[in-house]
């Protein structure tokens, strides 16, 4: 009973088409033309008649689930066999019937069996009415109805699993796909992470090195400055912790209010003057409006270039300038330090800043040799829009 659910089962899906077209021929093919032929004859005709209409009652309440398909098939079988044995045809009727007996089973060996019993009924049925050669004629249907039959069900059972294989390797390439896009969310936001952490706290407590060692340095001989290098440790670490809130979750957002990026990049360029000693000179207009994520990025690439000045270059003055054109929105930060070779930097901030700029159709453009400084240009494209 398990192997006969499993190749009915198999066979639904496939065969429910084809089964709406048979329906269609069992009328047109079947039992119209035994209708006429009856209706041609006299004397037994009404009987035949009689037998067609049952099977086509029968038929039409097996397909309402009124009828056991098994039951409907026995009686088939039998009811071919009288109209072999009366008046309308019963081997061209045979023929036509044979399909019911693979559509309407589980399995291939109730088809044989059930369509093998109504051939040999119609065979007998020829036979009674003296017709060897319809008897011939159903034995030869039903031989060619189970080979048809047979590669039917294979060719139906070899495709249902192929669809199967098909189905797994989908199913398992969707799991990879989706580990895939989980693997690389989780990549993402770590290098989010780490790109965070270095343009705000790392910066910060490069910071709060600098200035302690400098505070340290001066203690006896200027108390005045060491009392603002202090200031200024203690105001750098508060930030640190305030960022710190930010990435961890804790606090709305990054140390940057709504409005114009122009006032918090004052403040930090004055701050790094306060610290360094160095020279700023900052053409910073005040009608620069662009969204918050822009914002955020400006105020990072200037603190990053800000720091590579203070651990690197060496300089006397830096220059920053902040620019609105009609399609983009460009900041500009040169310095006179002792310069690099552009091509051998290795360094984490200006990949970092390239790759926040990316995420933001900008681009970074940083131009240097040995001795004769840096410039730094950041460019956001913002399509006409502020």
């Amino acid at each position: 009973m398990a192997e006969r659910a499993a190749d009915g089962a198999a066979e639904r899906p496939a065969l429910t088409a084809l089964r709406r077209w048979y329906t269609a021929a069992w009328l047109l093919l079947g039992l119209i033309p035994s209708v006429i032929a009856v209706g041609n004859d006299s004397g037994p005709a009404k009987w035949a008649s009689l037998v067609l209409v049952a099977l086509a009652l029968a038929y039409t309440a097996t397909h309402r689930a009124l009828i056991h398909p098994t039951g409907y098939l026995v009686a088939l079988a039998a009811g071919l066999g009288v109209m072999a044995a009366l008046p309308g045809g019963g081997a061209a009727l045979l023929v036509v019937a044979l399909p019911q007996f693979w559509f309407q089973t589980r399995g291939r060996r109730a088809a044989v069996l059930l369509s093998g019993c109504a051939a040999a009924a119609t065979a007998a049925g020829s036979l009674l009415r003296d017709s060897p050669g319809n008897a011939v004629a159903a034995l030869t249907g039903y031989a060619v109805s189970v080979l048809a039959g047979v590669l039917l069900h294979r060719l139906v059972a070899d495709s249902e699993a192929r669809a199967t294989a098909l189905a797994a390797e989908l199913s398992l390439t969707q799991e990879q796909l989706a580990d895939a896009h989980r693997r690389q969310g989780a990549a993402d936001e770590r290098e989010r992470m780490a790109r965070e952490i270095h343009d705000t706290l790392a910066q910060g407590f490069a910071s709060i090195i600098v200035l302690a060692e400098a505070a340290r340095t001066g203690l006896a001989g200027d108390p005045e400055r060491t009392a603002r290098q202090l200031r200024s440790i203690e105001r750098t670490a508060r930030e640190n912790f305030a960022e710190a809130r930010v990435l961890v979750g804790s606090a709305p957002h990054s140390g940057l209010t709504p409005g114009s990026v122009v006032p918090t990049l004052r403040r930090t360029l004055e701050r790094f003057a306060q610290d360094t000693g160095v020279t700023v000179d900052a053409e910073l207009p005040e009608d620069v409006d662009c969204d918050q994520q822009t914002r955020i990025a400006l105020l990072r690439c200037t603190q990053e270039s800000l720091a590579n000045v203070r651990k690197h270059a060496d300089a006397s003055t830096v220059g920053v300038v902040l620019a609105q054109y009609p399609h983009a929105i460009e900041l500009e930060i040169t310095d006179d330090g002792r310069g690099f070779a552009v091509e051998e930097s290795r360094g984490f901030g200006l990949d970092g800043m390239r790759k926040r700029l990316a995420e933001l159709d900008g681009e970074l453009t940083v131009t240097s040799s040995v001795g004769d400084g840096t410039r730094v240009l950041a460019t956001f494209h913002t399509n006409g829009q502020a």
